[in-house]
């Protein structure tokens, strides 16, 4: 098979892996939140960036210093996304992100100009869109971590090449990217068209999605925990 070959493999590779289950489920949380295609891209792309930088610092470590991961480290970095899809659900149902963001919106009023400076909340504005931008970040984060190792040794296992592997790594991480923002503006035209007919449909989509995330984190935490050996018994960890 040739370089280029490889390549787009590891690109389709990458979209194909944006469409995991628990990945569908973690950015659901939010994109049941968002009513606009462009809103939902960016959920996606900040996803993708996380997940990916997760994936090319420690898959490349793997690949470059044949850092071996041992089971119960590896079967950790996995039941952090169940503990993270546990978490997402329960505030889409209690509605805790909503109250947050209904303060911050309420701190965004115009404040005096003094001396021709610029008002307060010129500077406030761009925190308050940083903070909202940091949760689909931190969750790709944590799916990359849980995703690492069983990427960097499929790496190994098909390309010997370590600065060919390091590429492979980078054009699946874009693969990713890509697959992420296809998907989450797939996921946001529906929910906004059901938001333009029902204008009040926005807390019943959030907490359905919630409801989703609790029941898979809560089935994942078990089988990690319990099948895999992780609270009870010798952890036994196959990453894939």
């Amino acid at each position: 098979m040739t370089l280029l070959a490889v390549l787009a493999l590891g690109f389709f590779l990458g979209m194909r892996h944006a469409t995991d289950s628990d990945h569908v489920l973690a950015v659901s949380t939010i994109v049941s939140r968002e009513r606009t295609p462009r809103g939902a891209l960016w959920i996606g792309a900040l996803w993708g960036l996380g997940h990916s930088a997760t994936i090319i610092i420690v898959g490349g470590a793997i690949v470059l210093f044949g850092w071996v991961i041992p089971p119960r480290l590896g079967l950790s970095m996995e039941m952090s996304v169940a503990v993270m899809l546990v978490v997402l659900g329960v505030i889409n149902l209690s509605g805790a992100l909503s109250q947050i963001e209904r303060v911050a919106h309420a701190h965004r009023a115009p404040l005096p100009v003094a001396n021709g400076a610029p008002p307060l909340v010129a500077s406030v504005r761009p925190h308050l869109h940083a903070r909202g931008a940091w949760r689909p970040l931190i969750i790709g984060v944590v799916h990359g971590l849980a995703g690492s190792a069983a990427v960097a040794l499929l790496v190994l296992a098909t390309i010997k090449n370590a600065s060919t592997a390091l590429l492979y790594l980078a054009i699946f991480g874009l693969g990713t990217v890509a697959g992420m923002m296809l998907l989450t503006v797939l996921m946001s035209l529906p929910i906004s068209a059901l938001a333009r007919r029902f204008p009040n449909s926005e807390r019943g989509v959030a907490r359905f999605a919630g409801v989703l995330s609790i029941a898979f984190g809560l089935f994942l935490a078990y089988q990690i925990g319990i099948g895999s050996g992780l609270v009870v018994g010798t952890p036994t960890w196959d990453p894939h």
